[in-house]
């Protein structure tokens, strides 16, 4: 895509081969391609991590964790059946996506040549892979959110938590990671601590579980098709939200309840019209910087670290929502979500060895030219977070 906004028509490669290279932060990071910093990657590993790094890490994390606590405290509090009841979770989800989509463009416009500089995507690559991993990334967000009206954030988060199998099982379909028994036993220790968190759940919902279910389901199909497509979460959030708002848009037309707005309190007058659009544009902004801290994490760091810091997010997140909310937590719940928690741990840890091997391969084969790439998709809560507020 060029700086007008135009896409390649895919016959500007010679001998008709499509060029396609993306922006992978974790090969490409402030301008440094991946060739020239190995020899300072590699020196900065043997030097001490200064007290400076491990505080502005800390730092970054701790901004991160608040937007997505409030985040999630916003979308619970406004979707709420017993809170805030408000008729239209699709026309704000519309409104969060649209100031997303503004904003993302706005920043990598100004910055085109840090965020766009060898990114050449075609027609193809455009509705092959950007168009359904918006959708995707849409149902995600709306089926996470209207998930929250039926039942509570810590029921939700745990659920939530399943989205690794979905993303292995996805995974295995598109053949970005092969089948193991140690993926196998990942997946099977995840699944344990899902039936323990809805095993003697006193308010099961039933629409609300398979919502935040389908939601795990799309949570794990966008993070394959990210790591198919491998840009910064800053660029793909520029080609993505545009469609997710007008999808979402197109939705809310369809299914929220537009002729109940004039006797509803959240539209039925003007004054409290312009109360609800503040309120849904606090929402989108909320969800930006979210997004826009995690890409600030993951370029400070790695994307292993945000994966690390996703976990502990989750249970803050439950203890939270215990508090705030009041949410029913059971010692059962407590043993399935220290499974879940292993689970992930172990999912996390395994993808660590798989990079740090196939950094290893790669520079053992850097002199016949035969390089591994590592393989680097991680589940970025969220997205969904972002995306959802779980």
């Amino acid at each position: 895509m060029d700086r007008n906004g135009e896409f390649d028509g895919g016959g500007g490669a010679p001998n008709g081969v499509e060029k396609y290279v993306p922006f992978d932060v974790e090969s490409k990071i402030n301008g440094v391609d991946s060739e020239s910093s190995n020899d300072v990657s590699a020196a900065d590993s043997k030097s001490e991590v200064s007290a400076t790094d491990v505080l502005k890490t800390l730092f970054f994390i701790l901004v991160w964790y608040t937007f997505s606590l409030f985040l999630t405290l916003y979308n619970k509090s406004l979707l709420g059946d017993d809170l805030g009841k408000f008729p239209a979770p699709l026309l704000m989800n519309t409104i969060h996506f649209g100031m997303q989509a503004v904003l993302s463009k706005a920043i990598t416009w100004i910055w085109w040549e840090r965020f766009h500089k060898d990114v050449h995507i075609t027609w193809g690559d455009y509705f092959s892979k950007v168009v359904p991993t918006a959708l995707a990334t849409a149902l995600d967000i709306n089926l996470s959110n209207a998930s929250l009206v039926f039942i509570s954030v810590t029921f939700a988060t745990m659920c939530k938590s399943a989205s690794p199998i979905f993303l292995l099982l996805f995974a295995f379909a598109f053949r970005l990671e092969s089948p193991s028994l140690k993926l196998f036993g990942i997946i099977l220790v995840i699944s344990v601590g899902i039936l323990l968190t809805v095993a003697k759940e006193t308010e099961f919902e039933f629409w609300g579980f398979i919502f935040v279910m389908l939601a795990a389901v799309m949570s794990g199909f966008r993070w394959c098709m990210t790591q198919i497509l491998l840009q910064n979460p800053l660029t793909l959030m520029s080609h993505v939200t545009p469609v997710m708002a007008l999808a979402t848009g197109f939705s809310s037309l369809l299914m929220d309840p537009w002729h109940e707005f004039p006797v509803n309190e959240y539209f039925n007058s003007s004054w409290h019209v312009m109360r609800s659009c503040l309120l849904m544009l606090f929402g989108g902004m909320l969800a930006f910087f979210m997004v826009l801290t995690e890409y600030v994490l993951i370029s400070v760091t790695s994307a292993v670290t945000v994966t690390i810091a996703g976990i502990v997010k989750e249970a803050i997140t439950i203890l939270v929502a215990v508090f705030y909310f009041h949410d029913n937590f059971t010692w059962l719940k407590g043993v399935g979500l220290l499974t879940i928690i292993i689970g992930v741990s172990l999912f996390n840890w395994y993808k660590y060895q798989r990079l740090q091997k196939g950094e290893i391969d790669g520079s053992a084969s850097g002199d016949s030219g035969a390089t591994k790439v590592p393989v680097k998709y991680v589940i970025l809560e969220e997205t969904d977070d972002q995306e959802e507020g779980i």
